[in-house]
């Protein structure tokens, strides 16, 4: 332990430090400034310069985020409004097409010298043992079994039998068990046309040594009492020679069930019949 001179001893000394480092705090790094100024603003500036680099990266980093949150949010105000839109444009698009369709069948209906009755198609049954569809008319409206249905492009099928008060089976020509009276219209050729099952139809009873081309127009021959002459079935699309008396013949049908919207139900031929008459 030091005793109570020594202490006192030491004390001139530690003044004398004490002045030597006032002193040099005191010495001028500028004219304007003392060095500890100096060195005390530089840290203090360099310190101020990192927090605010700091503070702007954040900054940024929120405002990114919440820009992106904005566009975000946009994005799915866009994508639901263009999905309304698509939306309206298909239903729009397809009572265009529903409207040509009507239009084309009045068309045809004006054309034909047969009475007619315009039934919307409300089911399809297409299977390989039954190629049917439902039309939206039925006994209330006249009709009855046999009579023949079409559509702008040509012979859809028949009514089969007992149709509803309100609804109707239709089975179509491409039904394994539908046949109807065809003749080929460039030759005159006549023969039966009957269904497949498979969306393809076959005409029979036509002699190898006939002529008869792929492309011919194949019509209703009108000679079965159920489908009026004149309307189209389909095209050809092969012809081979027949191992018997009769050539292979197969026929692209004309009319695609599938796309069927509206048909027209063949009530009678009476114009026919009558303009036949006065003739």
């Amino acid at each position: 332990m030091l005793i109570r001179g020594q202490r006192i001893g030491y004390l001139p000394l530690a003044v004398f430090v004490g002045h030597v480092l006032l002193i040099s705090a005191q010495v001028n790094a500028s004219p304007d400034s003392s060095l500890l100024r100096t060195l005390t603003f530089r840290t203090l500036t360099e310190l101020q310069r990192v927090m605010a680099s700091s503070v702007g990266a954040v900054r940024g980093v929120w405002n990114g985020y919440v820009w992106l949150q904005d566009v975000q949010e946009e994005n799915a105000v866009l994508r639901e409004t263009v999905d309304r839109l698509e939306l309206r444009l298909q239903r729009q698009n397809a009572l265009v097409q529903r409207a040509k369709s009507l239009q084309q069948l009045l068309e045809l209906r004006d054309s034909t010298d047969a009475l007619t009755l315009t039934a919307e198609v409300i089911g399809v049954d297409a299977t390989p043992w039954f190629q049917t569809l439902t039309v939206a008319r039925g006994s209330a409206d006249g009709v009855r079994s046999d009579l023949a249905v079409i559509a702008p492009n040509g012979v859809v099928g028949r009514v089969l039998d007992l149709p509803g008060p309100r609804a109707a089976k239709v089975q179509l020509l491409i039904d394994r068990n539908a046949a109807a009276g065809a003749i080929i219209e460039r030759t005159r050729l006549i023969g039966i046309v009957s269904g497949t099952g498979d969306n393809a139809l076959r005409m029979d009873f036509v002699s190898n040594l006939e002529d008869v081309e792929v492309g011919d127009r194949v019509l209703t021959s009108g000679i079965d009492g159920v489908y009026p002459r004149g309307f189209v079935i389909g095209v050809v699309s092969v012809v081979e020679r027949g191992v018997d008396l009769y050539k292979s013949i197969t026929v692209q049908p004309a009319v695609n069930a599938s796309g069927l919207e509206d048909v027209l139900i063949v009530m009678s031929d009476e114009r026919l019949v009558q303009a036949e008459g006065l003739q």
